[in-house]
């Protein structure tokens, strides 16, 4: 089996228990977020196989959270979830969720979702390669002649917008709105730290990134 993880974002601890009996049992390696906060800091540190995602939670709505996820990654996401009505149904899936599994439901029919939500996962890898970069967009992970170049989520969306615009510039606000997904208000300083953080993670690479005066930035050959 995959040494990947499974994470659960959910903050029942009831449906965290049960759920986290049955998948171990069946051997599956598993981490639990109970807030979108917890979530987000476990996979800045690494990518799981498979997300298993609550609408309602305490800091947050997990589709708003499915958005995010859905701007870098094709990561296999199963929403479960009270919401139950077919407009529910309807917009988890259009969000980006792979599955839907109203609660209360029951473990076989949960186990089975997740067991094909693995399978379709692992048969369709979507890998990016343009030179000696190669981005794997279902784990979120880039690599830099076979290395793995440790990038932040943030950096991973940087460096796969600049590899599929070449020699391109792009501005501050443009790169901001790309990466976070919002608008960025004055201060520019979060989109010149990032840059600057990936611009030394790409030196040995032959290629930089050059801030352009009064336009932005372009990822170019050195």
């Amino acid at each position: 089996m995959d040494s990947q993880y499974i994470l659960m974002v959910e903050d029942d601890p009831t449906v965290q228990m049960n759920n986290k009996k049955i998948l171990e049992r069946r051997g599956y390696i598993l981490r639990q977020a109970f807030t979108l906060a917890e979530a987000r800091k476990i996979i800045e540190q690494e990518q799981p196989c498979a997300i298993i995602l609550d609408i309602k939670l305490p800091d947050g709505n997990g589709l708003d959270f499915l958005k995010d996820i859905r701007r870098t990654s094709n990561v296999p996401v199963l929403i479960l979830t009270a919401l139950d009505t077919p407009a529910d149904v309807i917009r988890g899936l259009e969000t980006g969720g792979d599955a839907y599994l109203p609660k209360p439901y029951n473990l076989n029919v949960f186990i089975s979702h997740v067991e094909a939500l693995l399978r379709r996962g692992s048969t369709l890898p979507e890998i990016i390669v343009y030179g000696p970069f190669k981005l794997d967009l279902t784990y979120v992970t880039a690599y830099l002649r076979e290395q793995n170049m440790y990038l932040t989520p943030k950096e991973f969306s940087l460096l796969l917008h600049f590899i599929q615009h070449p020699d391109a510039v792009f501005s501050a606000k443009y790169l901001y709105k790309n990466a976070w997904g919002q608008p960025m208000e004055e201060d520019t300083s979060a989109v010149k730290n990032q840059i600057y953080n990936l611009r030394k993670k790409i030196k040995c690479s032959g290629y930089t990134i050059t801030a352009v005066r009064g336009e932005g930035y372009i990822f170019e050959l050195q």
